[in-house]
């Protein structure tokens, strides 16, 4: 790893908040910050390949508008002019979204879906698409279309998945922001993987319309992903408003996103695990680590000694978008000749389930529910692993073995996908490291609604442990 230079040498090593910053003072314009960000995607992204679809033409135009509000005392908010990137399983109007998929290839979406509209509003720059896993179904990113991303932090390593290019773009520098989604963990793992913080929001607070078939139902939220928990908030306050499209967004009203300063002295319960699920060792050590560490901010700590209540989703949570990909699939009439072994897989395992297994699987999402009710009412916040185990290397689909226990394809994927299936919101923050200086994560799960006060506590765990001021040596 690598400390920053002077920022102000380097402007595409600057946040959103200090990008907006230098904006409103003059020292620096968006179209000067985007210029720089774009020498760094050349320089970059070949070796990564986060950026799947570049929209330089695009961006300069909206940094050319930027600076000009900026100029006239005119700007449309804090994220007016700064870069983002949008995960290519999210329409963006004009620019091909492919959705990992030979299936979408030669998809080019006439508008935008709601979030996408929503960042243009707020003036902020489309640089362009990240790759992801085939349909955003895997914890891998590789597909036929745009081949496979590589962790910033080590080339021989995946960045995780479903969003892999989102945090992998961000991670290097390619835009201080990106919007991936989270449908089963896509955001909050691939951002442990990469030294970032990755946000799942409650189910309804980043309110979507239009865009892609929905395979995870309601259940996958838009992401934000960032370097710090500001910028996140940032984004997520962008987004954060309900529409009568998406009546889940209808239960916040027109409540303001607004994180407070101090979380207050919080009831946190740690997880060290699920189950019998196992855990890389160095993994469980460091978020044991940062209990202690919340218990030293002033925080009361407790450790639950077991906690199997999440055990049934995750045996069953893969149905939900399997059944949803066989019937986009079915519908389509797509030949099988262009689907992944995987994605095969997956459409004929969703086409065989009967009807019994998804009222089987509803009615395990509502016992949740409800054993988490009784969790939460004794219990403010969760703290776990966001993933069980390290980035694995890039030719493989997922980690055959963790602490020496062979595991499946969502062995790593444990912790999150309950979170989806509850309808929490979680978010991932940076956590120690590997000997070799890989990244780590821990996990913060609130109840509905309270996103705000998970902010502020993630803005207290940043602020006792600044891991946003490292950065790969590539």
């Amino acid at each position: 790893m690598s400390l920053p230079d002077p920022p102000s040498l380097l402007p595409w090593r600057l946040g959103a908040e200090a990008l907006g910053a230098q904006f409103a003072a003059g020292s620096l314009t968006p179209s000067d910050a985007l210029e720089a960000v774009l020498e760094r995607v050349a320089l970059v992204n070949p070796r990564i390949n986060a950026i799947v679809t570049l929209d330089a033409a695009g961006a300069r135009a909206a940094a050319a508008a930027s600076t000009s509000r900026w100029r006239a005392g005119r700007a449309l908010g804090p994220l007016d002019g700064v870069p983002i990137t949008i995960k290519d399983n999210l329409e963006v109007a004009g620019l091909r979204c492919t959705w990992g998929s030979p299936v979408f290839a030669d998809h080019l979406p006439a508008q935008d879906e709601l979030p996408i509209a929503r960042l243009r509003a707020a003036g902020a720059v489309i640089l362009g698409k990240t790759n992801c896993s085939e349909f955003a179904m895997a914890g891998h990113t590789d597909n036929a279309v745009f081949g496979v991303t590589r962790n910033p932090w080590d080339l021989k390593l995946t960045a995780g998945g479903s969003s892999g290019g989102a945090v992998a773009a961000v991670a290097a520098g390619l835009g201080p922001l990106a919007l991936g989604t989270d449908g089963g963990g896509s955001t909050r793992r691939p951002a442990a993987h990469t030294g970032l913080v990755g946000f799942k929001p409650s189910v309804g607070r980043i309110a979507r319309a239009g865009g892609l078939p929905a395979l995870f139902l309601h259940y996958e939220a838009c992401g934000p992903i960032g370097r710090t928990v500001a910028d996140v908030a940032l984004l997520t306050r962008a987004l954060a408003a309900p529409h009568p499209h998406d009546p889940e967004s209808q239960a916040f009203g027109n409540r303001p996103f607004e994180p407070p300063t101090d979380p207050g002295r919080l009831r946190i319960l740690h997880v060290p695990a699920f189950g019998q699920a196992p855990v890389d060792p160095l993994i469980a050590e460091q978020v044991e680590n940062a209990a202690d560490r919340f218990a030293a901010l002033g925080h009361r700590v407790e450790r639950a000694t077991r906690w199997d209540i999440a055990d049934d989703i995750n045996d069953r949570w893969m149905a939900l978008s399997q059944c949803g990909l066989a019937k986009m699939l079915h519908a389509r009439s797509v030949p099988r000749a262009l689907l992944s072994s995987v994605a095969q897989a997956n459409a004929d395992a969703g086409a065989a389930l009967p009807g019994t297994a998804m009222v089987g699987l509803f009615e395990s999402m509502a016992k949740l529910r409800r054993a988490l009710g009784d969790c939460l009412t004794q219990h403010d916040v969760l703290l776990t692993p966001a993933t069980a185990a390290w980035p694995w290397p890039v030719e493989h689909n997922y980690p055959d073995s963790i602490a020496g226990q062979a595991v499946g394809p969502r062995g790593h994927a444990v912790f999150t996908g309950f979170v989806n299936a509850a309808g929490l919101p979680a978010i991932s923050l940076p956590c120690g490291q590997s000997a070799e200086g890989l990244p780590n994560g821990l996990q913060l799960v609130g109840r509905w609604g309270e996103d705000s006060r998970l902010f502020a506590l993630a803005a207290q765990w940043e602020r006792a442990d600044p891991w946003h001021q490292r950065w790969p040596a590539l």
